[in-house]
C-alpha cells in the first residue's frame, strides 16, 4: 500500500432542517458576518437569505450580505468582497448558495487576510504562486445544491476574464470550519441544475477514484458516491421534492467533496475549465457532462484499470462480458446515466462552441490547469487533449 496523508478537518452538521441549528450550534462564535450569495436573486427570492439573517441575528451576529457572485465567478467580486470584509471588520465568511458562491466565500475569507491581489496566490497559468501566509477568515459553508462538494474541501475555483483563465485555488486554511448540508434547502433546484450539479458529484468522485493519487479513504468514499448518485440523481431530477432523493444526493456530492480533499480531480475538469473559461455560461456540470464519454473512452482505451470497480458501483454487472469489455461497461452507465439525467441533447455547437476552438480550448486546459494533467493516469500532450475535444464534438 502507497503511503499517504488524510485531512480533513471540516465539522459536518447534515440532514433536513439542520439549518435552524445555525441560531443554537456552539461552533459559531464569531459576531460580524459577511454572507457571500449569487448575483441572481435566487437565494433572496426563496426566502433564504432573510431566513439565515434571521438565525444569525438571533444569536446577536450582525451581518453583510454581499450579492455579486456570478455563476462562473471572476476574481473581481473576491477581490471586492475582501475589501468589504477588511473595511467592516468581518470576522467570518458564510458561503450560501452553490458552489460558486461558497467557493469565492473561501476566496474573500483568504484575500481578506493577506495583501496584494487575489491572482497573485494562483499556482498555475499567469497565477503569481504566493502563499497565503497570513490564512484565512474563517468559512462557514450552507450549501443548496448537491454538486461541488466544495462544503467539505479547501478548493476554489474562479475566472480571471483578462487571461481567458479559470483556476482552482486551495490551501487548509480554505477548508470551512463549518458545514450545514440540509436536503431541505436544494427542493427548489430546478430539474437542469439538479441535473448539471449531480453530474458534477459523480465526476468528482469518478476523477478521484481513478487518480494516480488516491487512496483507501478516498476510494471508499467515491465509490459509495458514484453508486447512490447513479440511483437517486434520475429521481431527484424528476422529482424535486422528493426529500430521500435530495438527502442522498446531498450525502453523495459532500462524499465527492472529500474525495477531492483526499485525492483529486483529473485533467477531465482541466479540459472542462478551459471551456467555461471560453464560453462563461456553460454550466459546469454541462461542460463536464458534454466531454465525458469521449474523455473516459480515450482513457479507458489506454489504460482500463479501475474502470470496471466504477462500472459495477454504477449497478453494470460485469461478470457476463468478456474481459476487454468490462472497463467499458462504465461508459455504458454513464451513457445512461447522462440520458436518464436528462441531458443526453447537450452539445457543443448549442452554446456556440466551434471545431476551430479545439486547438486554443486544449493549449488552455494544459497550462490554466495543468495540475489535473499531473495525477491523470495515463499523459496527455497537446495532440491527446485536441483529440479529446475532437471526440466530444462530434
Amino acid at each position: 500500500m502507497d503511503s499517504f496523508t488524510y485531512y480533513m478537518p471540516s465539522r459536518l452538521i447534515f440532514g433536513a432542517g439542520k439549518l435552524d441549528e445555525l441560531a443554537t450550534t456552539p461552533w459559531f462564535p464569531w459576531k460580524k458576518a459577511l454572507l457571500v450569495i449569487g448575483a441572481g436573486g435566487a437565494m433572496r427570492r426563496t426566502g433564504l437569505v432573510d431566513r439565515v439573517v434571521n438565525l444569525l441575528s438571533s444569536r446577536g451576529v450582525e451581518v453583510i450580505v454581499y450579492d455579486k457572485i456570478r455563476p462562473n465567478p471572476e476574481v473581481e467580486q473576491v477581490e471586492e468582497g475582501a475589501r468589504i470584509a477588511r473595511e467592516l471588520g468581518c470576522e467570518v465568511v458564510v458561503g450560501l448558495g452553490g458552489g460558486s458562491s461558497i467557493d469565492s466565500a473561501k476566496s474573500i475569507a483568504m484575500l481578506a487576510r493577506n495583501p496584494g491581489h487575489y491572482w497573485d496566490y494562483i499556482a498555475t497559468g499567469t497565477g503569481g504562486k504566493k502563499k497565503p501566509l497570513n490564512g484565512a477568515l474563517p468559512i462557514v459553508a450552507i450549501t443548496t445544491t448537491a454538486g461541488t462538494g466544495t462544503e467539505a474541501d479547501p478548493w476554489s475555483v474562479q475566472t480571471n476574464p483578462a487571461t481567458k483563465e479559470k483556476i482552482g485555488w486551495g490551501e487548509d486554511c480554505a477548508f470551512p470550519t463549518l458545514s450545514i448540508i440540509d436536503p431541505e434547502l436544494m427542493v427548489s433546484l430546478p430539474p437542469k441544475q439538479t441535473a448539471y450539479t449531480g453530474m458534477d458529484a459523480l465526476f468528482h468522485s469518478v476523477e478521484g477514484y481513478l487518480a494516480t493519487c488516491h487512496q483507501p479513504g478516498s476510494d471508499l468514499y467515491a465509490l459509495d458516491a458514484v453508486s447512490r448518485i447513479a440511483k437517486w440523481l434520475p429521481v431527484a431530477v424528476k422529482d424535486g421534492g422528493n426529500i430521500e432523493a435530495r438527502s442522498q444526493m446531498a450525502w453523495a456530492n459532500t462524499e465527492a467533496g472529500i474525495v477531492e480533499s483526499l485525492s483529486a480531480c483529473i485533467s477531465h475538469h482541466s479540459l472542462e475549465h478551459a471551456i467555461s473559461a471560453f464560453y462563461p455560461e456553460v454550466a459546469h456540470g454541462c461542460g463536464l457532462t458534454m466531454l465525458s464519454v469521449a474523455y473516459f473512452t480515450d482513457v479507458a482505451e489506454r489504460n482500463p484499470a479501475r474502470f470496471e470497480d466504477l462500472a459495477r458501483a454504477m449497478g453494470e454487472d460485469t461478470s457476463v462480458l468478456p474481459a476487454e469489455q468490462k472497463p467499458f461497461a462504465f461508459i455504458t452507465a454513464l451513457k445512461k446515466l447522462i440520458a436518464a439525467a436528462g441531458l443526453e441533447d447537450e452539445k457543443f455547437s448549442k452554446y456556440g462552441i466551434k471545431k476551430s476552438d479545439i486547438p486554443a480550448l486544449a493549449h488552455n486546459a494544459l497550462t490554466a490547469m495543468s495540475g489535473g494533467f499531473k495525477v491523470t493516469p495515463v499523459k496527455q500532450e497537446q495532440a491527446d487533449v485536441e483529440r479529446i475535444f475532437a471526440r466530444a464534438y462530434s
